[in-house]
């Protein structure tokens, strides 16, 4: 690993854990994905946040994804993350499921392996954190 890599590496696991130790699931391979997907059941609910390292990630993504998931009454059965830029494979898979233009941060529900609901980069880029939280919430208290 070259310098740069184990540079951003170090500042990404900081990133990660912003969302970890909140109870997230990092998926941080192709395979780790597939499992996943693999096991869920058709009536469970996760919310997936596809992580970055840019300003709106770190002000608006991350806060909203964890106020909201530790917070509201409703909550979906599984909570997972992968990390744009840093866990590429996980993440082009990820995108597979979702199957929407390739953002990040982006959000995402489903219920079982079916999107219901999608918050692409450009509706929390330069959005009050409230709003974005409110989206969230709304996802939440429809479909969990």
């Amino acid at each position: 690993m070259n310098a740069y890599e184990e540079y951003m590496k170090t500042i990404a696991n900081g990133m990660r854990s912003e969302l970890t130790n909140h109870g997230f699931e990092s998926l941080e391979s192709t395979e780790s994905v597939e499992q996943f997907f693999n096991h869920i059941k058709n009536d469970e609910i996760t919310f997936v946040v596809i992580n970055s390292v840019c300003g709106c990630a770190a002000g608006l993504a991350r806060p909203a994804a964890v106020t909201v998931a530790t917070q509201n009454e409703k909550k979906p059965d599984h909570l997972v993350t992968v990390f744009a830029g840093q866990d590429r494979e996980a993440t082009e898979k990820m995108r597979e499921y979702i199957a929407q233009v390739p953002s990040s941060p982006s959000m995402a529900l489903f219920k079982g392996q079916s999107l219901v609901g999608f918050i692409p980069r450009e509706h929390i880029e330069g959005r009050p954190v409230e709003e974005i939280c409110m989206d969230i919430k709304e996802y939440f208290d429809v479909h969990c």
